[in-house]
């Protein structure tokens, strides 16, 4: 499985690290990717990290960060929101049949880009309000998955996220040994 996890400037660490963790524990093919590949990404608490390249064109699931949208920080989902530079990568990940999934306020750069209208949809309980007009039907839950949309609430959500992917796309078994190792209390969605 080839996932790709979407870096830039402001993005909540946690919300990618959590994941990237969780899903290389499971052997799965994890690239943290940007499309400025040759910078280091600076995240909203100020890690810097050093992203593995640009995204892949054959990645079966991209998975977006949040990250100061509900402080309207400068740098974060808001200015890339904005930017529209991540478009592209939706529609063509889209047309693809690749599974596009967000963490926290993530879900709002998927969501500006068309690609939660008519999708059931979570986000950070302080976003909550700006999802159902940006097209998508709000549902309160720590992860939603919708076919081949899957958002995940708040920031420590992104793990389970990450134990769900493992259970769809390995087995229940496996997500559960991991959750487990991580003495991580694991929220399985409801479907």
């Amino acid at each position: 499985m080839r996932i790709d996890i979407v870096a830039f400037d402001g993005m909540d660490e946690l919300d990618a690290v959590g994941p990237l963790e969780v899903l290389r524990r499971a052997g799965f093919d994890v690239h943290l990717v940007a499309l400025d590949r040759q910078r280091a990404v600076t995240c909203a608490y100020g890690l810097t990290i050093t992203p593995d390249g640009a995204p892949r064109p054959d990645a079966e699931v991209v998975v977006f960060p949040g990250g100061g949208w509900v402080a309207h920080t400068e740098k974060g989902v808001r200015a890339e929101v904005e930017s529209k530079r991540w478009e592209p990568l939706i529609a063509d990940a889209s047309r693809r049949g690749a599974v596009l999934a967000s963490v926290c306020t993530g879900a709002m750069i998927l969501a500006s880009a068309g690609a939660l209208s008519g999708k059931r949809a979570t986000t950070h309980h302080d976003a909550w309000d700006d999802l159902g007009p940006a097209g998508a039907t709000p549902v309160r839950e720590r992860v939603v998955d919708d076919g081949d949309r899957i958002t995940a609430g708040g920031v420590t959500s992104g793990i389970d996220l990450a134990l769900w992917l493992i259970e769809r796309f390995e087995s229940r078994g496996a997500a559960h040994a991991i959750a487990e190792a991580l003495e991580y209390p694991w929220a399985r969605p409801t479907c």
